[in-house]
């Protein structure tokens, strides 16, 4: 993870770019938000909603199946995602930054749509149950694929096949942990969705989540062969 942090960085700034632009558009025109969002005939979540609908989309209806299939499908999209964004590196590393753009757009539009609710919060907590831990994983590998389409596109003294083959070794890794994040992304969001009916609760695991990844990914050091002292 660490070898591709410059990827990494560009990777995020796309993401923060695509939540900016899914809110500015809906914010200057509400119809936006229907190109950007899935929606199904008496879907509550819509510009023009009131306070009371909105808020009752996010509590108490974990047993709800409309709110379970929305779920579901913003876990299914996201990990497709993740996959494309690897597997389309190699095209110079331009398809993952339309994806991680595209993708982040409809997270805009959601924030946009809860907050002229004074729902920012709530809706945040809502996501983070196991999104902070989707969204990284989109971000991983968005960072992958850019990291094999940059040494495609500049691969220096070897040839192109010989960098792409080195970076497709050292990104396989990377993606390794991706899947493992999307699978333990689809057990909190199949338990906490359950579970948890709290806006703090849901940012304590949200967020606890985030900083465990990152602390495994970015803190922890392996420690050298051959230094055990005998």
């Amino acid at each position: 993870m660490r070898s591709i942090w410059p990827e990494l960085l560009v990777a995020l700034a796309l993401m923060v770019a695509g939540t900016v632009i899914g809110w500015q558009l809906c914010a200057a025109d509400p119809d936006w938000f229907f190109a950007m969002m899935p929606s199904e005939p008496g879907d509550l979540r819509v510009p023009g909603a009131s306070h009371e609908v909105l808020k009752g989309t996010l509590f108490g209806n974990q047993g709800q199946n409309g709110l379970s299939v929305f779920a579901a499908y913003l876990f299914s999209h996201n990990a497709g995602i993740a996959i494309l964004c690897f597997a389309l590196g190699f095209a110079f590393g331009i398809p993952p930054v339309l994806l991680l753009i595209q993708n982040t757009t409809m997270l805009g539009a959601m924030l946009w749509l809860y907050h002229g609710q004074g729902l920012t919060l709530d809706a945040v907590g809502w996501l983070s149950i196991h999104g902070t831990t989707e969204l990284l994983a989109i971000l991983l590998a968005g960072g992958a694929g850019l990291h094999v389409g940059r040494s495609m596109a500049f691969p220096g003294p070897r040839s192109v096949l010989d960098a792409a083959a080195a970076a497709g070794q050292r990104t396989a890794t990377v993606m390794a942990g991706v899947v493992f994040m999307l699978v333990v992304a689809g057990m909190l969001e199949g338990l906490g969705r359950q579970l948890i009916d709290s806006t703090t609760a849901r940012l304590a695991v949200g967020y606890g989540m985030l900083a465990f990844w990152l602390g495994y990914f970015f803190l922890l050091r392996r420690t050298p062969s051959g230094s055990e002292t005998e």
